[in-house]
């Protein structure tokens, strides 16, 4: 038996927004996606480096924020050129923390979930 990651969840009040931030900051364009009366579901990759994706689920009838708790969960990435990467999301205002000790940060997309950036090795 061989288990592995087919994708991860996040649940956006704003589809439109949440899909310009994905392609803005992390170049994450749409796979697929399912639409009913209900919800939609859209499954962004990054390009096919990896088979991974991320499912943003749009619930059509809500309303009010996600409570994300602590927001002591998070995704990670790594980028080939860190530095261009920090001065894109720098520009976009969406570093909410950075570790210069440890040489990461983390950026913060629309509904407040985080992503951490890290250098490739």
């Amino acid at each position: 038996m061989n288990f592995k990651f087919a994708h991860n969840n996040f649940n956006v009040l704003d589809l439109e927004k949440s899909l310009k931030f994905y392609q803005e900051a992390l170049d994450f364009t749409e796979a697929h996606r399912l639409e009913t009366p209900d919800f939609t579901l859209v499954y962004l990759s990054d390009g096919g480096r990896t088979p991974h994706e991320l499912e943003l689920t749009w619930l059509k009838d809500r309303k009010e924020p996600y409570n994300l708790g602590e927001n002591e969960f998070h995704l990670a990435l790594t980028v080939d050129d860190f530095a261009a990467a920090h001065a894109r999301h720098k520009e976009m205002g969406c570093i909410c923390y950075e570790n210069t000790a440890m040489g990461i940060y983390f950026i913060s997309d629309p509904d407040g979930y985080w992503i951490e950036i890290l250098p490739e090795k």
